[in-house]
Parts: structure tokens; sequence; C-alpha cells
């Protein structure tokens, strides 16, 4: 199973971006998207930025998959 996760694009450089998923900081290509910003919360799938969500969005994600985590603990 793979697992689409919300993050912020807080770097871009060219085609890439750096994103931050709750303190974890990872480099995605940015290539499927148009007019990528820093600050965009993106959705991210085997490193490619695919696509861009709302900031609450992004938070109700995140904590969904917290309270998942939370219960297979």
């Amino acid at each position: 199973m793979c697992l689409a996760i919300p993050a912020r694009i807080v770097e871009i450089r060219g085609d890439m971006g750096t994103i931050d998923m709750e303190g974890t900081r990872r480099q995605v290509s940015l290539l499927l998207l148009e007019d990528a910003r820093v600050n965009d919360y993106v959705i991210v799938h085997a490193g490619f930025a695919i696509h861009r969500i709302d900031e609450a969005e992004a938070m109700e994600s995140i904590r969904i998959l917290r309270e998942m985590a939370s219960l297979v603990e």
C-alpha cells in the first residue's frame, strides 16, 4: 500500500523542492505542479509533489494520520 503525505514546500531550486513533513525535510520533484511556491502545502507521493492543497486540508490530513498511527502503537 502507498500513502500520499501532506507537506509544506520550504525551498525551491529549479524543478526540485525541499518539503517539511512534521520536521522531516526531503527533496521532491515539482515537475507535476504548475507554479509551485514556497509555503504551498502539497500532497507528496513517491518523491513527487502531485497536488496542491490548502493549509486547513493539510492540517486535517496530518491530524488523521497521527490518529491512525496512535492506534497502531
